[in-house]
């Protein structure tokens, strides 16, 4: 249980970290100063913030992974650091300072302004999102009218400082220990393991950090951005995660915005082992999908009737929890990094084939291929680095949800996630193992409600229906909670918008540019 309530919302987009940057410019943009804020209403203390200047030079100082290492070479790209309260409460003391990208619109006198994007996570770079999208946005309306910007949240990518939990040894270690012994002496162990992995987050980032990352401070964060920009109102486009940064962004300040995007939604209301169990259930369906889509195939891993499918992973996975398999350049596929390289895999069908042949792979003993899907879930560089994208999801989900304490209501959710997600069963009775959150150093500082929003504009809320990592009925209850206009997607993908299919896209931009919702009921398919 300790591990699977880290698969909490999504860790990444899929599509956006596939993506191109487009054919580049001969004429780079040039380092220079702007200063065009402060806008807008202005919080009592935090003048120089929202009136701060921005340098903006060349963003290949700012890559912290290899995709951004190519990425971000882009000459039309900018990059710059903005300067944020360490703690909101007391904006006099220590400072932070936040990653941001942007790519300028197209066509300058046609612009409209900036569009704030994050991919979700928590924990993924919203400037390597930027980045991506730069490309598939090229020449399209809202790359021509909005200025696309990306920023990383506190603590993570670029964003100074880091959250910093475990060593890249320590990480690749941690991956092969699947904690699938359910005794009492294995749930001391696992325990004992979490304890100390919450020590080191403390030890490693300070824990004056650590109180200080949750979306109740990002937030703030985007508002500063906001007016730093010189921007009167938001544009925002969240995705996963993404979409509980703009619930409570509305919350908190609902009067500056101008449309705000939120694909893939995080029910706001929802408590967080209930948000477990559905999450579980919605990539049990993706996996049905990938079984019936396997099952039509010349070959398929999992056999040709869908109907024992579960079975037969279960069959290929289970012995790993006590005998890893070779996977190449010294390294071993453990059965932990077997179900995440699953997990990863129904993010997008794109990946079904990838998934397929390592599951083909598995049935010879070897592993290469799910290990590379799970390396991908977990940010593993090829020169074995790791980005810090699960230390900081962990950091965020534990200031940001409500703590799962008493070992019987950890069991109860283990019991009921497996039943969600059969696939994912291990074969050994639920844990009572608490996670890291149970022994986190500094005390939560927000939870899933219910927005308590003021008058807004149109909010548009896009859901997909077999969506495997934010359900489809989380949409509803979020564009119900927000009073906004809901767009549904058929389809079995993470998130939608901007990735190819027109229908979604079309309303999306048509919205951003002329804030015009489509039609109540609106329905679009691939």
């Amino acid at each position: 249980m300790a591990r699977r309530l880290r698969v909490l919302t999504a860790m990444a987009l899929l599509v956006l970290a596939a993506g191109g940057c487009g054919a580049p410019s001969t004429q780079p943009l040039q380092p220079h100063q702007e200063r065009k804020g402060p806008v807008g209403p202005i919080p009592t203390g935090m003048d120089r913030f929202y009136g701060q200047a921005i340098d903006w030079g060349r963003c290949s100082d700012y890559a912290t992974s290899s995709a951004d290492r190519t990425a971000f070479q882009d000459p039309e790209l900018e990059c710059a650091r903005l300067e944020v309260p360490m703690d909101y409460a007391h904006p006099d003391g220590k400072t932070i300072r936040i990653g941001v990208l942007r790519k300028p619109a197209g066509d300058p006198q046609a612009r409209i302004g900036s569009l704030m994007v994050n991919p979700g996570g928590p924990g993924a770079s919203g400037m390597s999102a930027a980045a991506s999208l730069a490309g598939s946005v090229a020449n399209s309306e809202v790359g021509e009218r909005f200025d696309l910007v990306g920023f990383d949240p506190r603590g993570i990518g670029a964003s100074e400082p880091a959250v910093r939990c475990l060593t890249d040894s320590e990480r690749d270690a941690e991956r092969l220990d699947s904690d699938a012994d359910t005794s009492p002496s294995g749930v001391a162990e696992s325990e004992q393991e979490e304890r100390d992995y919450a020590a080191k987050c403390a030890e490693r980032t300070g824990a004056d950090m650590l109180a200080n990352v949750g979306t109740r401070d990002v937030v703030r964060d985007l508002d500063v951005l906001r007016s730093s920009l010189g921007e009167e109102k938001l544009n925002y486009l969240g995705y996963s995660y993404g979409t509980r940064i703009g619930s409570e962004y509305a919350e908190s300040f609902p009067g500056n915005i101008r449309a705000m995007i939120l694909d893939g939604a995080i029910d706001p209301g929802q408590t967080t082992v209930d948000a477990l169990v559905a999450q579980g259930a919605g990539f049990q369906r993706a996996f049905d999908d990938f079984a019936r889509w396997c099952a039509e195939q010349s070959t398929c891993a999992l056999g040709q009737d869908p109907k024992q499918a579960v079975h037969r992973f279960q069959q290929l996975t289970r012995p790993l929890v006590d005998k890893p398999v070779q996977a190449g350049y010294g390294r071993e596929l453990s059965y932990s990094d077997a179900t995440m390289a699953a997990i990863q895999a129904l993010y997008a069908p794109s990946l079904w084939e990838a998934l397929d042949t390592g599951l083909a792979e598995l049935q010879q003993g070897r592993g290469q291929t799910l290990l590379s899907l799970a390396d991908s879930y977990f940010g593993r560089e090829a020169n074995g680095s790791y980005t810090n994208t699960t230390d900081a999801f962990d950091a965020i989900h534990c200031v940001d949800d409500k703590r799962v304490m008493d070992p019987e209501e950890v069991r109860a959710a283990d019991r009921r996630y497996r039943e969600a997600a059969p696939f994912l069963d291990d074969g050994n009775p639920p844990s009572s193992a608490r996670d890291m959150c149970a022994f986190w150093p500094v005390p939560v500082t927000g939870e899933p409600t219910q927005p308590q929003v003021g008058a807004l504009p149109p909010v548009l809320v896009i859901s997909t229906t077999a969506d495997p990592a934010t359900p489809y009925q989380a949409g509803v209850q979020l564009a119900q909670a927000l009073h906004g206009r809901l767009l549904t997607y058929e389809g079995t993908q993470h998130t939608v918008f901007l990735q190819g299919v027109s229908c979604v896209d079309d309303a999306g931009t048509s919205y951003l540019v002329d804030l015009e919702v489509p039609k109540d009921g609106t329905r679009c398919s691939g």
